[in-house]
C-alpha cells in the first residue's frame, strides 16, 4: 500500500526516499566476490561491468570511451559538446577549467555558442568504431531530428536520447515535436531514452519500442534543477517505480524486457549498490567518473544544463583529480569515502548478500534509514 502524507489541508504526498534514505539488508548467505558476476547485456551489446559513462564533456572524450569499453563498461559521447564543436576542444576544456567561479557560466556559453559540425559527429563515432568498442552517443530530444541520420550513418551501435525528462507526449504550439514511437520504430539501432521518474511516464517510453529508459531527474553533482525549477523525485522512489512499470510492461508486451538504468546522484560506490538493489539494471555515471586523473575535465565537472541560454539549472563544481578511471572502476581503494574501486564495492555488496548475479541482486532486501 502507497503511504500519503499530509503536506497541508488542500495538499498531500506520496512520501519519496533518495538512496541516501535506504540501505541494503545481509543475508544468511554470504558467497566469495570472487563468485560474483557484475556482467549485463543491452540488445546485442554485452558489457562486464553495469557502468555507462554519462554522456558528459567534464568525463567522457573519444579516448576515456575508448578506455572505458575496453575496462569492459560503456562509454556514452555527448554529440553536442566540445568534441563535435570544435577539431581540437583541448583550449575550450582549459578555458573552462580555469574560468573563475564569477566568470564560469560567461565561459560556458561562449564555448558552447559555436555550431555543431555534422562531420565531427561522424568523425568521432567512427573513431569509436575502429578501436573496437560499441559505439554510444547521445543527442537531446530538440537535436535528435536535426542530427540523427548523420549519427545512423556513421554506424553508432547504441543511441541514446537524454533529457532532463522526456515523455513519450510532449506537446508543443510552435513546432512538431519528435514523435518517439515512430522514430524508434523506423530506426536501426536500439535506443535508451530519458530521463523519466515515475511509474506512468516509464511505461508510456516503453512502449515506444526503446531498448532501456534512463532513470532520474534533478539529481547529479552539477545539477541545480530543484533549486531553479522545484522538480525532484527522489532516486531510490524512482528507480523502484520504473522497475515495477518495468515488469507490467513485461506481461503488456508478452516477455518484451526493457532495460532500467539509473542515471544521476551515482557519486559513490554504496550509491551504485542500493540503485541497483532498488531494481536498476544499469548505472549512469557522472562525477564519480569525472573525478579520473585521465578525464577530461581537469577536476571539474558540468552538464549541459550549466551552459543553458537563458535558464542555466547547473554548476561547475569542482569534484578534484583522485586516481586513474582504471583505479576509481577496479581499485585498489586509496581512501575508505567510497570513490575508488567502485566495481569491487559492488562485488562485495553482492557477495555479503549471497548473490552472484546482478539481476538476482535486484531481489536484495532494503530498508529506510528515514
Amino acid at each position: 500500500m502507497m503511504s500519503e502524507i499530509e503536506i497541508g489541508r488542500n495538499k498531500r504526498g506520496r512520501r519519496g526516499y533518495s538512496l541516501d534514505d535506504v540501505a541494503v539488508v545481509p543475508s544468511r548467505r554470504t558467497r566469495d566476490p570472487e563468485d560474483v558476476s557484475t556482467a549485463w547485456q543491452v540488445d546485442a551489446y554485452h558489457f562486464d561491468i553495469p557502468i555507462c559513462a554519462a554522456p558528459m564533456d567534464s568525463l567522457m572524450s573519444p579516448e576515456t570511451a575508448i578506455a572505458l569499453g575496453r575496462y569492459g563498461g560503456l562509454g556514452v559521447l555527448d554529440l553536442e559538446g566540445v568534441w563535435t564543436r570544435y577539431e581540437d576542444p583541448e583550449p575550450q576544456l582549459a578555458r573552462i577549467a580555469d574560468a573563475s567561479d564569477t566568470d564560469v557560466v560567461d565561459v560556458l556559453r561562449d564555448v558552447y555558442s559555436a555550431p555543431i559540425q555534422p562531420e565531427l559527429i561522424t568523425a568521432r563515432i567512427r573513431q569509436l568504431r575502429e578501436a573496437g568498442v560499441t559505439a554510444a552517443a547521445s543527442l537531446s530530444p530538440q537535436r535528435t531530428q536535426e542530427f540523427w541520420k548523420t549519427v545512423v550513418d556513421a554506424g553508432v551501435d547504441l543511441f541514446f536520447i537524454r533529457g532532463t525528462t522526456v515523455s513519450a507526449e510532449h506537446v508543443s504550439g510552435n513546432r512538431e515535436p519528435l514523435n518517439l514511437k515512430r522514430f524508434i520504430y523506423e530506426l536501426d539501432v536500439p535506443v535508451i531514452v530519458g530521463g523519466c521518474a515515475t511509474y506512468t511516464a516509464a511505461l508510456h517510453l516503453m512502449r515506444t519500442g526503446a531498448a532501456g529508459v534512463l532513470v532520474g531527474f534533478g539529481g547529479g553533482a552539477s545539477y541545480t534543477t530543484r533549486e531553479t525549477l522545484g522538480i525532484s523525485v527522489p532516486l531510490a522512489t524512482s528507480i523502484a517505480d520504473v522497475a515495477a512499470a518495468r515488469r507490467d510492461y513485461m506481461d503488456e508486451s508478452g516477455g518484451r524486457y526493457v532495460h532500467v538504468i539509473a542515471d544521476g546522484g551515482l557519486g559513490r560506490s554504496g550509491d551504485l549498490v542500493k540503485a541497483i538493489a532498488c531494481g536498476a539494471d544499469g548505472l549512469m555515471v557522472g562525477a564519480a567518473l569525472a573525478r579520473a586523473t585521465d578525464a577530461p575535465g581537469r577536476g571539474y565537472h558540468w552538464g549541459s544544463e550549466a551552459h543553458h541560454p537563458t535558464l542555466p539549472r547547473g554548476h561547475r563544481v569542482e569534484v578534484g583529480a583522485v586516481a586513474p578511471l582504471e583505479q576509481i572502476l577496479f581499485g585498489p581503494g586509496i581512501s575508505a569515502d567510497g570513490t575508488t574501486n567502485l566495481i569491487g564495492a559492488l562485488r562485495h555488496a553482492m557477495a555479503t548478500t549471497g548473490y552472484t548475479e546482478l539481476k538476482e541482486f535486484q531481489r536484495v532486501e532494503v530498508v529506510s534509514t528515514f
